[in-house]
């Protein structure tokens, strides 16, 4: 469930003329800007921007930008865009880093719905000019490979119902090969982010056996880059996936992601890992990802932002609750103690709890 505070009416035109008001003249009315865009969802906001610029013929995007500044101006800029721009802009700053941030991608590719992903593609090739899946693939690091999207017409399965071997033939250039291809972990995440999957509740409980079996088949072997996991991971549908995870927890009495505990220094791995989770039990992967840029050394507000922002509308509420439960401490009381000012009172608004 979302934790915003939306009110039952309101007039777009009167949030942009307050918004004016609090950027006009010396120095900003902070609060004031909190107290209309906190509580306004993503239909209301486009709205209110489109208002502001209709009213002032000026974009009230860049016009915040010029009046705000620091983790506070970063935090705003990010909930006022549309969801998918909001996607793209966080891929691009992801992959743009020194040292790309590959969570980042898989979060967005697999805890949005089919459609959601499409409209994030779509957003960053308008916004980039190019498509999220050649920034996140290096030219340097492109092979060919055998990975493909089967169709589907029960539960996200292959109309055969059957599976591929592990080391099923490949061609390139006209050779076959029957050795099994090890992949990089940019190219896990461009199979990831050019999936759509099938999105309904059917499973195939003959597939989840088999798949299991392959995932397992893998791990003891520690080939995690191998192909086949990654075929599985990118096109099978998030219900087929939790029963295939179930069948292999039932089978070997651990969960996968505990057998892919490994070198923390493997990028690979900890791209794995985090896609796994993010498949299989979302909420509790951002109640991890919030836990953890509090409690460092240091809070991480890219992080603490990202989370709160984007889940805010969806699914903050469950995650605050399980928050609770793993800290003994909520959340909101979590986040007043590590951030300051403006900033602080954002998120909490956007926690539903007023400073």
């Amino acid at each position: 469930m979302a934790t915003i505070d939306v009110p039952e009416q309101v007039s777009v035109l009167a949030d942009a003329e307050a918004l004016r008001k609090a950027c006009k003249g010396w120095g900003t009315d902070e609060k004031a800007i909190i107290s209309v865009l906190g509580h306004r969802n993503a239909v209301q906001r486009k709205q209110i921007r489109l208002a502001y610029e209709d009213l002032y013929q000026e974009d009230l995007i860049k016009r915040l930008e010029s009046e705000l500044s620091g983790d506070f101006e970063k935090a705003v800029y990010r909930w006022i865009l549309d969801p998918a721009d909001r996607d793209a802009v966080l891929a691009n700053v992801a992959i743009k880093k020194l040292s790309p941030d590959h969570h980042v991608i898989v979060e967005i590719s697999c805890t949005r719905s089919p459609e959601e992903l499409l409209a994030v593609r779509r957003a960053y090739q308008a916004r980039y000019k190019h498509s999220l899946e050649e920034d996140d693939l290096r030219p340097s690091e492109i092979a060919p490979t055998s990975i493909d999207i089967t169709t589907s017409n029960r539960g996200g399965q292959s109309d055969s119902g059957g599976l591929r071997s592990s080391r099923h033939i490949k061609e390139v250039k006209g050779c076959r090969s029957l050795v099994p291809e090890m992949l990089s972990d940019d190219q896990l995440l461009v199979a990831l982010v050019s999936a759509f999957r099938y999105d309904g509740e059917e499973i195939n409980t003959r597939v989840a056996n088999s798949e299991a079996k392959i995932l397992h088949e893998a791990v003891k072997d520690k080939e995690f880059n191998h192909e086949e996991i990654i075929r599985i991971l990118s096109t099978r549908s998030k219900m087929q996936l939790m029963a295939t995870f179930n069948r292999y927890r039932d089978d070997h009495g651990t969960t996968i992601t505990k057998n892919l505990e490994g070198d923390s220094g493997d990028e690979f791995l900890k791209t794995l890992r985090a896609t796994i989770r993010c498949l299989n039990d979302p909420k509790k992967y951002f109640e991890k990802v919030l836990r953890n840029s509090i409690r460092r050394v240091g809070t991480d507000e890219d992080a603490l932002t990202r989370v709160i922002v984007t889940r805010a509308e969806k699914d903050l509420k469950d995650i605050k609750e399980l928050y609770y439960k793993r800290n003994s401490v909520p959340l909101d009381q979590a986040v007043a103690k590590d951030t300051t000012g403006d900033y602080k009172a954002l998120l909490l608004t956007l926690l539903g709890k007023e400073d």
